[in-house]
């Protein structure tokens, strides 16, 4: 695994997760309030879907963003990928080499 991500792909992942983390939850939080609004749902229902969605999506949010080091960062971005937090187009601005080992192992995107 790789350990020690060049400077360049370390500073443009701080640069980016507080970015990547607000586009997220703007995201998400439509959807909720989509959840919450849904015709053919009881409030009780509407409720429920709510609590699950956002239990699933903190689970989300710890994985992607708790904790993330140096160290963890090409994980932290391959799961980013994997659930959508970043897209290709956000993988630009990243060293060659990591581009290519999230476009080998993000292919099992959620």
């Amino acid at each position: 695994m790789h350990d020690r991500p060049k400077e360049s792909d370390w500073k443009a992942f701080r640069r980016m997760v507080p970015e990547l983390r607000e586009r997220y939850l703007r995201k998400v939080n439509r959807e909720l309030i989509g959840i919450l609004h849904a015709e053919g749902s009881s409030p009780t229902e509407q409720f429920w879907d709510v609590e699950e969605r956002i239990r699933k999506e903190s689970k989300i949010l710890r994985d992607c963003l708790d904790g993330h080091s140096r160290s963890k960062m090409w994980m932290s971005v391959l799961l980013m990928y994997r659930y959508g937090m970043i897209g290709d187009e956000d993988l630009d601005c990243y060293s060659d080499e990591l581009r290519d080992y999230i476009e080998q192992l993000g292919r099992g995107r959620t």
